[in-house]
This record gives C-alpha cells, structure tokens and sequence, in this order.
C-alpha cells in the first residue's frame, strides 16, 4: 500500500501541483515570518547587549525641566566617580535635536532625531562614539554628527550646521563625524552630539543629568558597585548592573518582535486555512476519479484502514514535499524583508541569519499536519468504498442523512454566530469585540458548512441572465457550476474567506476614515496647525513669532497644564481668550467664553454633567506646582476633540508653569491658507526643519493617512490567502475538465466549437468566483458594521459607510480571477480531440 500510495503520487504530479503551491506558499510564509522575526531580534539583542559591554552599572532618573528635584547633580557624580573600583562614571543628558539638510528639511524620521552630550573620559574620548572625521565638541558653538546623518546631509568636518531642538534653529559649526550603535539612528533618526554644558541647559538644566554610566575597574564586580553606589542617589533616581539593564532591554525587544510575529503567523494562519479547502477539494477528487481503483483494491484483499492509510500517505508526501520547498523560500522571503527595511530607511544591525529549531519544526510540522488534516476526510470516503463499486462506473454520492447533518450543522453554527455578532455589536467595548470575534468564527465555519446548500438557488438566480447573453455556453457553465455542490462550495469558500476579511477591514477603515474626517472639519477653524516634527513641545519662542507673523488675525496654544478641581485631578489646556474661538467650533451652552480672559475657566458639557458643574460655580484649584486657590466656571461648552474638557487662559498658568508643555499651537490667517500664508509662517519661525506646519488638508490627510497605510499593509497580508484561493479555482477547473472529457467531446461532437468550450469553462470560472465572492461581501460588510456599532462610542461622528466603489472593485477582481484562472484548463478543454475524449472512461 506504501508503494501504491507513492505511485499515486508520481501519477498525479499535475494534479497535486496546486496543493503544493498551496502548502509551500503557507509555509514560506510561516518559516519566513519566524526567521525573519529571530533575525532582527537576535541582531538587537546583540546590539543592545554591545552598548552595555562597558557599564558595570546604569543610574537612570525622574526627570522633569519644572521640578528643581529631578534628575542627577554633578556632586552626586563626583561623588560617584570617587568610590573605589570604579574606572569612570560619566553622566549623559538627552533630548530632541534635529539637522536640516542643505535645502533647509529634516534629516530623519522626527521621533528618533536625538541630541545627547560629549563627555570624553581621561583619555580623552568618549567609550560610546567612535570617531571618523575630527573630534568630539569642546565649546558651545560645535557639535558632532553621527555618520549616516552627515552623509545624508552631505557635511564635512568645519562646515556650518543648522541644529533645532525645542527652541529657535542656532548654527553650530561641525566638529567631528562617529559611528554609534545608538538605537535612534539604526532606527533612521539622527543623532547630534554637544558639549555637556550645552546639552544640559538645552534639556534639562545646567549642572544636571538624566543618566550615568559606571564602569567597574579591575577587580571590582558589578554588585560590589551598585552597592556603593544606591546611598549616594536621590529618591527618584534607580541603580541598576548593566546586565539587568541589557536583560531588561533584551525583553522588550523579545515583546516587540514577538508582537510582530503573532500578527504576520495570524495572516499566515489565514492563509493556510484557505489552503486546507483547495488540499481537501484536491484529494476529494481524487479519490472520486479513483472510485473503481480503489474498490479493486479492496476486492482484492485491502482494508479499509490499508485504503485510508494509503491516501493519507499521498498528502503525507506532497505535505512534506511543499514544506521543504517551502521552508527554503520562507528563508529567502526573510533575507527580502531584511533588505526591504534597509530600503526604507530602517538600519538593521548586522548580524546572521537565525533559522531556529522552532522555525524548522515549525514550518514542516505545520505543513505536514494541515495537509493531512485536509486529507483526512477524502481518505475517509475513500475507504468506505465498497469493493461492489468496481463493477459499476457510479461514484459514490452523498446520502440524503449526510446532507441533512451536514446542513443542520452549518444552519446552527451560522445562527449562533450571527447571535454573537448582534449582541457583540450591541454590547460594545471590549468585551463586545470578542463576543463579535467569536461569532465571525462561528459565522464564517457555519457559512463554509452552509456554502454547497447554497451554491444552486444563488447561482439559479443567474442563470437566466447568463443564457440570455451567452446562449448554451452560459447555460452549460451554470449548470457544471452547481453539479458538484460540495466542490463549487469549497472552491468558493477559500475565496469567500479572503474577501470577509478584506471587505471586513474595507468598511471599518473607510467608516473610521470618514468619521475622522468629519471630526476635522466639525471642530477646526484654524487654517494651520504649528507642531514640533519629533512630537515634543515647542519652545514658547514660536508662540511669540507667530503671533508677530504677517497675516495671522488669531493664535493660540493648545497648552497642557494639570490641574485639580475639587478632589480630582483634571486634564486641561491653556487658550489665549477671544483668539480661541476662532480657531475651533466652540458653541456655548451657558456662560461666556470671553470669561477666560478674566481668570475663569471653561468646562465641556460632558464634564459638567458628570462633575455636577454649572456657570458661576466657585471650585477650589490646585496647579501643576502645588500652589492651591479658588476658580469660577465661567462657561460650559460643547465638547471639542481637539481641546481638553477644561479650558484656561494661558496668563492664568503662567506663574505656576516655567516651561509651559505646547504640543502644538493653531493659527489663523487674513485669506486662509495659501502659499504666501505658510511662507510668512515658515519665515516668521526661521525656517526651522524641525517645525511642522499643517493645514487642514495637511491634518484630514494625516489621520487618513494612518487607516490607509493600515488598510494597504492588511492588504497586502491577505494578499497571499487570496493567491491560495485562485490556485483553487484553477485546480477546480482542471479536475473539473479531466473529469467531463467524455462529455466535452460528445458536446464538440454535436456542434459545440472550440470558442464555445473555451467560454463555458472560463464563464463555469467567473460564476465561481463571484459566487464566493458575494457571501466574503457580504459577510465581511455585516462584520464591519458589528465592530464599528461596538466602537462608535469612542468615535464622535460615527455613522456606517459602505464604500460602494471598493465592493465594485472586488466583485470585478473576482470576475477577473475567475478568468485568469480559467485560461489554462479552458485551453485544455477546447484542445480535446473529441473522438478521443468520446472513447474515455
């Protein structure tokens, strides 16, 4: 039976050709993900571990520019420096800091731009950098550059730098190029390097730092040192070795990579799950083309166990064989994602290729065990075969009791997850989202169960317009869809599985995208919106310049600021009175909101009504500096996505907030936006590369920008499901036309010409297709609508959109599949010698 069943095999090469390209495209992506996940992890953890090499001990603080307490003084370095066996502590301080390339833009990504101190040891050097080109800073109009940034922006040694931090752009003159193992810079960023007083009164303040390195001298150990040095620090500061520091870091990048690993094995899981129909539809007709071979064999001796083995050994084979092919192409996909990220500016450390145990096993094993899954069930019917059916050329056919059971079943699943859907749906929050999770499940396998059932009356309702149209090759083609039902449903289901998922993500993407949307142009007024490219806050030096820009009629900061009202801490943004207003779409419920300008405050109706406040409430007040008095509500207003709920005049804060934290500031210009309004606001800013200026085109194109990158990469996750699906529908049709050799010539014989053969089977393909197609819509369009009910509460302006031009788009992908697919086995059957296929049993 073991020889049979590799004879088999080799008999079917063609046939079986779909199943592997199946199983080896699941898998490549399953080997791929895993290698690829172990590479860039192990190559962090290296560098990681790298940058800790020299530090026996890491002190790290609390810091904070407003609290006189934070971070780390120089005597408590000195301090530091002075205990026995330790070599050199030297004391870092960081922050945003931005290089402008020669045509005056950012250099770098924005979050990862850095700015640090140069703090050379005895030697001379600093242990951290590395110098190419020149030194380290020693004044305050010098920095250093690391070596990616001055290539990018074409610098040499002694040429004049523009560098912006919070504050306004200043020149520095360029001292020196290094090489680092800085994570920001491997990241894309840039990283600027000052002098240590200058990086101090730029991030934090003179005379402080935020962190210190300590390196053991011979002889000393690292527990030895982190003892001595804990009673030196102040409270808020934490001593750690540097090889809990270098662990710890080991386990967040083990966190990210893992996160990444269990969203690209859950399109890899969806891929092979499509996969497992096109297996099960492969070895389902093989077995029926079989039914008089394999009943000999039990004629003559077989069991049904040898029968059942015997096909579980072929899937056995072609599994393993399509693992290993595919396990091979999962490595080359790794080194192409490796590669992809360095085009798109992400620097990975250099490291080996890391193909693990668990990817080895991983891949094969899954390979192996979906594909014998899939056959299980064909390996099944096949050894029910009786060995009387040798006589006769009747395939076995499904019982009327099989059929019932099998679409009670499907109804049942089907009726269960719907209920989840609605009551998920209608529950919202979190706990709805996995109600709703598990009815799609639930849902989907009752329709897959439910799919051959309804294959004839869906596509009964397009027959009469495919005869119409296309005379008898379209009637044929209807009919040969629905002749096998249960080989039409599963050729459909990989399809319809694709496109749930995809129409799925489709409405809930364009819905958010809308509603978002909408929240700009319901709440903005102003024609521009001023922030910092690295997401930190501006220097109040910008407020001042805007407000002087020309053009600008209104300007305001949207300032955080931390208050309590009564006995709760309260998030609240500080406003410039009368300017606000015309910035945003405030509309007042009571009150004035001119009323800030006299030291009052505002609050949202939502607040009001959850606190209990109304207009000319008197409230006790505490400010972000402990300072404590009394404030009058002077105004409810209705709730504005871009303001806090608590409104404030920025004079009323000013003396309790030295350094005021301003994420961003809105302005308002005579004549909206133009090209000559951004200019005089780019200019009022001394053209400062590290400030961002949007419009409110600029802003709706921002957060849409999000959901459509979002959207694209799903896409293109799902992207190799679909592929699985396709290869169903050509692997369908192939067997389909093997199958009715002997009725395509009878059909040739009787006046049916090649053109015709060659448009039923690619119409039998499109019929399909769109088939599946319809209930992935429509499946996927009731999903989406259930996620968003479950999180319209969290997104104001919600209301359902379905993106009609996309729906079009798929069914016309579906149709144009269907085509595709059918080319080949349409040529084959128009191809036939039809005295020939006449002759064939």
């Amino acid at each position: 039976m073991f020889r049979t069943a590799l004879r088999n095999v080799l008999a079917h090469k063609a046939r079986l050709l779909m199943t592997v390209l199946a199983v080896m495209l699941g898998v490549a992506f399953v080997s791929g993900t895993l290698v690829f996940t172990d590479t860039l992890g192990n190559a962090f953890r290296n560098q990681s571990a790298k940058s800790y090499d020299n530090i026996a001990v890491g002190v790290t603080s609390y810091v904070d520019r407003d609290d006189p307490k934070s971070g780390i003084d120089t005597p408590t370095l000195k301090k530091i420096q002075g205990l026995d066996g330790v070599a050199a502590a030297t004391g870092r301080v960081s922050g945003f800091a931005g290089v402008a390339d020669p045509d005056g833009k950012l250099i770098g990504n924005g979050w990862s731009n850095t700015g640090s101190n140069y703090s050379p040891g005895e030697n001379g050097a600093d242990a951290l950098y590395t110098f190419v080109d020149g030194t380290g800073p020693a004044s305050a109009d010098a920095v250093a550059l690391d070596k990616e940034t001055a290539s990018r922006g074409k610098y040499r040694v002694g040429d004049p730098v523009r560098v912006a931090t919070n504050g306004p752009v200043k020149e520095y003159t360029l001292a020196g190029v290094f090489t680092t193992d800085d994570g920001a810079v491997n990241a894309g960023g840039s990283l600027v390097l000052f002098d240590t007083a200058v990086a101090q009164q730029l991030f934090l303040r003179p005379g402080y730092f935020e962190d210190i390195d300590v390196a053991a001298a011979p002889g000393a150990t690292d527990q030895q040192l982190l003892a001595a040095v804990k009673p030196l620090l102040p409270e808020h500061a934490n001593a750690r070795t540097g090889k809990a520091l270098a662990d710890e870091n080991a386990e967040s990048i083990e966190r990210e990579m893992s996160t990444i690993n269990t969203v690209l094995l859950v399109f890899a899981g969806i891929a092979l799950f499509v996969g497992t129909f096109l297996i099960a539809n492969t070895f389902t007709m093989l077995v029926a083309q079989r039914t008089k071979e394999l009943a000999l064999l039990r004629a003559v001796g077989a069991s049904r166990r040898q029968v059942k083995r015997s096909v579980l050994i072929e899937a056995l084979v072609v599994g393993l064989l399509a693992s290993v092919v595919g396990f091979l192409l999962g490595l080359g996909l790794a080194v192409g994602l490796r590669s992809a990220m360095g085009v798109f500016g992400a620097k990975i450390p250099a490291g080996p290729l890391v193909v693990s145990l668990t990817a080895v096993g991983a891949a094969l094993g899954v390979g192996v065990l979906i594909t014998v899954l899939a056959a299980w069930l064909p390996a099944r019917r096949a050894a029910k075969i009786p060995p009387i059916a040798a006589m006769s050329s009747v395939h076995s056919v499904a019982t009327t009791k099989s059929l019932v059971v099998r679409n009670s079943i499907g109804g049942v699943l089907t009726l269960l997850g719907a209920a989840a859907i609605v009551g998920g749906a209608a529950a919202a929050g979190k706990g709805g989202r996995t109600l709703i999770g598990g009815g799609a499940f639930l849902a989907l396998i009752g329709i897959i169960v439910l799919i051959p059932l309804l294959s004839r009356p869906v596509i009964a309702l397009a027959r009469p317009a495919m005869q119409r149209l296309f005379g008898v090759s379209g009637k044929l083609a209807a009919q040969n869809a629905v002749r096998n039902p249960r080989r039409t449903g599963a050729t459909a289901s990989a399809l319809a599985i694709g496109l749930t998922l995809v129409t799925g993500l489709s409405v809930l993407g364009v819905t958010l995208g809308q509603a978002l949307d909408r929240m700009t142009t319901d709440n903005i007024k102003a024609d521009y919106m001023v922030s910092m490219a690295g997401g930190g806050t501006l220097d109040p030096s910008a407020l001042t310049a805007l407000e002087k820009a020309d053009g600008v009629s209104a300007v305001s900061p949207r300032q955080l600021t931390s208050l309590s009202l009564g006995d709760d801490g309260e998030s609240a943004a500080a406003v410039t009175p009368g300017d606000v207003e015309r910035l945003f779409d405030l509309r007042t419920v009571s009150g004035s909101l001119a009323s800030l300008g006299e030291g009052r405050i505002a609050v949202d109706e939502k607040i009001a009504k959850a606190k209990g406040w109304k207009t000319g409430d008197t409230l006790p007040i505490t400010f972000s500096d402990e300072k404590k008095g009394s404030i009058t509500v002077g105004a409810v207003f209705e709730e504005n996505q871009f303001l806090s709920s608590v409104l404030i005049s920025t004079a009323t804060v000013a003396p309790h907030t030295p350094h005021p934290d301003v994420p961003e500031v809105w302005v308002k210009t005579d004549g909206g936006a133009s090209e000559a309004n951004e200019q005089a606001l780019v200019d009022a800013l001394g053209d400062n590369p590290a400030m961002s200026i949007m419009d409110r085109q600029d802003l709706r194109n921002m957060f849409g920008g999000v959901i459509s990158t979002v959207l694209n990469i799903m896409y293109g996750l799902l992207a190799m499901a679909l592929i699985i699906a396709v290869l169903g529908v050509v692997n369908t049709l192939a067997m389909s036309v093997f199958e009715r050799q002997q009725e395509i010539g009878m059909l040739r014989a009787i006046g049916l010409d090649r053109g015709k053969v060659k448009r039923m089977i690619r119409l039998e393909a499109v019929v399909i297709s769109l088939f599946g197609a319809v209930i992935g819509i429509g499946l996927g369009a009731f999903l989406g609508w259930a996620i968003g009910q479950s999180i319209r509460s969290e997104i104001p302006g919600y209301a359902l959109v379905l993106p009609w031009g996309r729906i079009a788009l798929f069914l016309v992908l579906a149709g144009v599949v269907g085509v595709l697919a059918s080319l080949w086995p349409a040529r084959n059957a128009a191809k036939l010698n039809m005295l020939t296929a006449i002759k064939t049993e």
